[in-house]
């Protein structure tokens, strides 16, 4: 499950994930709960066994394994003291804006993002609405199965707080400058919503915005999430954007917390050129904390080069927006994020959020007069090769590491080479760069090669 069969912990690189029903059960929810309650309860409380006044928020995204596994998360929780507000389907930023907005001891969200809709997840938000950190999951992995501490007589009240989301909504609005003009006026904006948790929201919030709003992704039917739609699948966004002649369209995944867009032609943006805007424009406002940005290492080679020629320094992580989060809060930065669209705008959120970030991409490209072709041609994409070899990183050895330094002498200097374990599935990710597309495709070639050479102890 997630990372577990590969680092032997049962949380992943973004909680908890598996197939619903198998990996993922009704019992283990119902554990986690408990669990949860166990150590973020005490830790809200300060007391040795949580309180009944400890009080959770959660939220879910729409597909079909979310009421049952939300109903034994709960039960877990409420049997174990703790009072939980239910904020339906929502984004997963929405719940952790929410968690820190009503004051909640810790947040839980049921899904699994991107994945498909037999996969499922779980995870929590510490408070203040912050992704928990690795000591902390382990603390409640170690709590697994230990039950509710003492003869508890004392229950959680469960109530229904949908109505919450409009609060959530009124705070994206906020982030946008204000003027006599809503600031997305007189734009045609297509949104994709992957039939995922911002169906209602993401359309509510860039409506309210002033733009002219059309949907696809936006009927979930608990089955249809991310199939062919999202931000994992750009191509019925970029044909809708043509057929209705829009200025742009941005797409999300199941859980919002990312968001990539396309231009007027139905052209791509990745992470990478999205922060590039976000960044140039926060610097020239003055608002862009260090003058610096935080990335991951996957991170193109151009969005490296613009960043130098705008004067941004670019500080790099592990892959995961957990790691960007933590060194924008170590270094007090407020941007950064990943290729995948994961933009953290540390200003307005404390994780990840696609809907706000799509109102801040749209709203920065409109203010300036230009359209969204020329917002991406601020950087330069240099060709990059992204291949998956299964298999289990534990057997990769130093034959490896001599032909990765082997690819990297073969670019010349002008590339980049990253071999990484899969952070969701039994997998070695492999990623060349090079400012010739050719020349990435036959690297990664040989590199995988040998990955798998050294996989199958050769």
């Amino acid at each position: 499950m997630g990372e577990a069969g590969q680092r032997g912990r049962l949380f992943g690189t973004d909680g908890v994930r598996g197939v619903a029903g198998h990996d993922l059960t009704a019992g283990l929810a119902m554990d986690l709960g408990v669990a949860a309650a166990a150590v973020l309860g005490r830790a809200a409380a300060g007391t040795p066994n949580g309180s009944p006044n400890a009080v959770a928020v959660i939220g879910r995204d729409p597909r079909a394994s979310g009421p049952f596994l939300e109903a034994a998360v709960v039960a877990g929780l409420a049997s174990a003291g703790v009072d939980v507000r239910l904020l339906g389907v929502v984004p997963t930023p929405g719940v952790a804006y929410l968690t820190e907005a009503l004051g909640a001891d810790f947040g839980v969200v049921i899904s699994a993002s991107h994945n498909p809709a037999r996969d499922n997840g779980i995870k929590f938000f510490g408070p203040g609405g912050v992704k928990l950190p690795d000591a902390t999951e382990d603390e409640i992995e170690a709590a697994l199965g230990h039950g509710v501490p003492g003869a508890s007589t004392v229950f959680g009240r469960v109530t229904e707080a949908s109505a919450e989301q409009e609060r959530y909504v009124d705070h994206l609005l906020a982030t946008l400058p204000s003027g006599p003009r809503p600031p997305l006026a007189g734009w045609r904006v297509v949104v994709d919503c992957a039939h995922g948790a911002a169906y209602r929201v993401a359309p509510r919030a860039l409506r309210r915005a002033g733009a002219e709003v059309i949907t696809v992704g936006a009927e979930p039917d608990g089955l249809n999430i991310n199939e062919d739609c999202g931000s994992t699948c750009l191509e019925a966004l970029a044909a809708a954007v043509v057929e209705h002649g829009a200025d742009a369209g941005v797409a999300y995944d199941g859980d919002a917390d990312r968001c990539l867009a396309v231009d007027a032609d139905g052209q791509p943006l990745d992470g990478d050129q999205i922060l590039t805007v976000l960044a140039t424009e926060l610097k020239e406002s003055g608002r862009l904390a260090r003058d610096a940005v935080v990335v991951t290492v996957m991170s193109n080679l151009g969005f490296h080069v613009a960043m130098r020629e705008a004067g941004i320094e670019v500080i790099e992580t592990p892959v995961g927006d957990k790691h960007v989060s933590a060194a924008m809060r170590d270094g007090g930065y407020t941007l950064g994020g990943e290729q995948s669209g994961h933009i953290i705008l540390l200003e307005h959120a404390t994780t990840g959020d696609g809907v706000l970030t799509s109102l801040q991409l749209l709203a920065a490209v409109h203010r300036h007069g230009v359209s969204m072709t020329a917002a991406a041609g601020m950087m330069r994409k240099y060709p990059q090769v992204l291949l998956n070899v299964p298999g289990d990183a534990a057997r990769l050895g130093p034959r490896v590491a001599a032909a990765v330094s082997l690819a990297e002498s073969q670019l010349g200097g002008n590339g980049r080479v990253l071999v990484r374990p899969s952070g969701t599935e039994p997998a070695i990710r492999l990623m060349v760069q090079a400012y010739d597309a050719h020349l990435a495709e036959w690297v990664i070639g040989q590199l995988a090669d040998e990955v798998r050479l050294a996989l199958n102890g050769q």
